[in-house]
C-alpha cells in the first residue's frame, strides 16, 4: 500500500524499519560469504559436491534476501542502496513529491530531498518546517 509520509509518521515507523533494514543487511552479507566460499572451493578442491552445495546455499540466501527486502519495502519506504545504507520515505513538500531520506547509523530522519536529487541533494529539515506533509 502506498503513502505519504509526515515527518513525525516516518520517525515514528523508524525503529521498526531500522530492525528490518538490519536484517536485510545481515541476509545480503550471508549472500556476500558464500560466494566468497564458492570462489574459494573452486580455486582449492576439486570435489563438485562441495561447489553444488555451496551453490544450493548460496540460492537460499539470494531468495531469503529478496524476501527481507520486500518485507522492508512493504513498510513504504524505498531502498536505495542496502550498501550504503540508503532509504527513502515518499513524502509531499507543499504539492511537490519528495523524499525524506534516511541514512544508517541516523537515529532520525533529519533530511529530505527532491524527487531528481539523490544523497548529494540532501536538505536538512528544519525543525519548524510545517511545509512537509
Amino acid at each position: 500500500m502506498f503513502s505519504y509520509f509526515t515527518i513525525n509518521e516516518a520517525n515514528q515507523v523508524l525503529p521498526d524499519v531500522i530492525k528490518k533494514f538490519e536484517f536485510t543487511l545481515a541476509k545480503k552479507n550471508e549472500i556476500s560469504k558464500l560466494e566468497h566460499e564458492i570462489q574459494t572451493s573452486i580455486a582449492t578442491t576439486d570435489s563438485f559436491e562441495v561447489y553444488v552445495l555451496l551453490k544450493q546455499k548460496l540460492n537460499s540466501a539470494i531468495t531469503a534476501f529478496y524476501e527481507a527486502l520486500e518485507m522492508l519495502e512493504n513498510t513504504g519506504v524505498v531502498v536505495k542502496s542496502v550498501e550504503q545504507g540508503l532509504l527513502d520515505f515518499p513524502s509531499k513538500r507543499f504539492d511537490q513529491e519528495v523524499w525524506l531520506c534516511w541514512k544508517y547509523g541516523e537515529t532520525e530522519i533529519k533530511f529530505w530531498h527532491e524527487k531528481d536529487s539523490g544523497f548529494m541533494g540532501r536538505k536538512p529539515i528544519e525543525v519548524s518546517d510545517e511545509s512537509l506533509v
